[in-house]
C-alpha cells in the first residue's frame, strides 16, 4: 500500500480550513478553522489530532471558549477528495429561546445537543 502525505492545506465546501502539520506514525496534527460564524468553534484555529491507515482518516478537537464543545472527522480519501463525516456534541449553543426572542446562551437537551453531517475537503 502507498504512503499518503496528509500533510497540507485542505480546505471544504464551505472554505473552512484544516492544516495537517505532522502525519507521523499513523497519527495526525494540525489545526481546524471554521468559516461558518455560528459555530462554536469560530474566530480560532483550533488544535487537531487523529490517526490514519491507508486512505482512512480520523481526527477531532474542542472547544473551550464560552461554549464546550467536541468534534470529530472520520473519512476515506478518494481521487483526491477527503470525504468526512463528523459528529459535533456541544452542551450550550447561543440562540432564541422562542421565536421573535433575542438570542441568548442556552444549555441544549440531550436531544438537541448532538450534530451529524458531511464535508468533502479538497487541497
Amino acid at each position: 500500500m502507498a504512503e499518503i502525505d496528509w500533510k497540507g492545506l485542505w480546505r471544504n465546501e464551505y472554505g473552512s480550513r484544516l492544516t495537517i502539520t505532522d502525519d507521523g506514525d499513523g497519527t495526525l496534527r494540525g489545526t481546524f478553522e471554521t468559516a461558518l460564524g455560528d459555530s462554536a468553534f469560530a474566530g480560532t484555529a483550533v488544535p487537531i489530532q487523529g490517526l490514519h491507515i491507508g486512505p482512512c482518516v480520523q481526527f477531532s478537537f474542542v472547544a473551550a471558549g464560552d461554549i464546550l464543545a467536541i468534534c470529530s472527522f472520520t473519512g476515506l480519501l478518494r481521487d483526491g477528495n477527503l470525504h468526512t463525516v463528523w459528529h459535533l456534541v456541544s452542551d450550550q449553543a447561543v440562540k432564541p429561546p422562542r421565536p421573535g426572542a433575542p438570542p441568548e446562551l442556552l444549555t441544549l437537551p440531550w436531544a438537541h445537543a448532538v450534530l451529524t453531517n458531511s464535508d468533502t475537503f479538497t487541497r
